[in-house]
């Protein structure tokens, strides 16, 4: 399925009732996409949610929401031991496919699930969509450019209080690690990316998955990552979603000719000229973000995350249309949820073994 009747909007189903109906169904919408199908594993619930969300079918089948709707997009926003299965569904039927992180239950599935999206010859994306966030977006562009140099050091440091109460509502599966829960995947997929738009390839590291909340056996709220790239950078990145109090982050990238690092939502350069602001520019902005009119906190973040994910998928649109996405930054490929794997398996890996350096991929 690798067009679409120009007269209408191309239909897209969303599995996954939670984070699908939260973000992907306004993003696909403001995307031009009709979303045609609600697709869950508990029938009333998921038929209450489409209703809730203005989507005219629900079902429990994936296969057979694509046959009733003829969608020719699936977006995947399940709990992460579900995505292969989903997927190669998907992909099977033609389907063009965004595939929320973490990716897969490991490298092996994750190889899998892209070789499949390449035989079928459909567009295959990951949701990273923070990739799309300006400050991000600029500290990307600005390494790229050289503004400071060789990259030669970085540090990631955060302290949020999102979990730190064992009440808080936040999905199940964050703490199952049968379902691939965990912060490190949770969160920590999206910092790997990050690290890996602004860097390149791992090379090694080390790492510990730790608990910091009042929780017993769970998986885990916070993580520690010491890495090499390929490039010969050096990094640490700690990350606790556990934290009680405000949050506190630090993300600064060292070079050879200057320093960048990130300030709320500002970015700043320092080198031998001094210190400035970095502007957003235009095609790094964003659509204006929805007001937050709720107090739930699973929502707390969609003022943020709705423009980054309309931007993936308008990148889907363009796919479907037949058209080569224009982006402003490198659009997160299934290849890069496989490069995702290869790091987050290396992580589990080392702290398995009480924080072992381990290679990572074929380096």
């Amino acid at each position: 399925m690798t067009g679409t009747n120009a007269s209408a909007p191309p239909a897209a189903l969303v599995v996954g009732t939670g984070f699908g109906c939260r973000i992907h169904i306004p993003a696909l919408r403001a995307a031009g996409f009709e979303v045609a199908g609600l697709v869950g594993a508990d029938p009333e619930r998921t038929a209450r949610r489409a209703a809730a969300n203005g989507v005219p079918q629900a079902f429990t089948d994936l296969d057979e929401a694509i046959t009733r709707t003829g969608a020719v997009a699936v977006t995947i926003a399940t709990p992460p031991n579900s995505h292969g299965p989903l997927t190669l569904t998907a992909v099977a039927r033609g389907c063009h496919v965004i595939c929320e992180k973490p990716f897969a239950k490991d490298v092996a599935e994750a190889r899998a699930m892209l070789a499949a999206a390449e035989r079928a010859g459909v567009t295959h994306l990951i949701g990273n969509e923070f990739r799309w966030l300006p400050e991000r977006a600029i500290v990307a562009r600005a390494i790229a450019d050289g503004l400071i140099g060789e990259p030669r050091f970085m540090t990631l440091s955060q302290y949020m209080p999102m979990i730190a109460d064992p009440e808080a509502k936040m999905p199940r599966w964050w703490f199952d690690p049968e379902a691939g829960g965990g912060w490190l995947g949770a969160q920590g997929s999206h910092i790997v990316d990050q690290v890996r738009t602004w860097l390149g390839d791992f090379a090694s590291l080390s790492a510990a998955l730790t608990i910091v909340s009042a929780r017993q056996s769970v998986a885990e709220d916070s993580y520690v990552l010491r890495f090499r790239m390929a490039n010969g950078a050096e990094g640490v990145v700690q990350q606790t979603a556990a934290a009680w109090g405000p949050s506190a982050t630090m993300v600064r990238v060292a070079g050879t000719q200057g320093t960048v690092w990130v300030e709320g939502a500002d970015v700043w350069l320092a080198d031998r000229d001094g210190v400035r602001q970095l502007p957003i520019p235009a095609d790094l902005e964003l659509p204006p973000p929805p007001p937050a009119d709720s107090d739930d906190p699973r929502k707390r973040f969609s003022h943020f995350e709705l423009g980054p994910y309309t931007r993936l998928c308008e990148a889907l649109r363009a796919a479907v249309d037949g058209r080569t996405p224009s982006s402003a930054v490198p659009l997160p490929t299934f290849a890069d949820g496989v490069a995702a794997m290869e790091v987050l398996d290396a992580i589990r890996a080392s702290a398995a073994s009480g924080g072992a350096l381990m290679q990572v991929g074929d380096r």
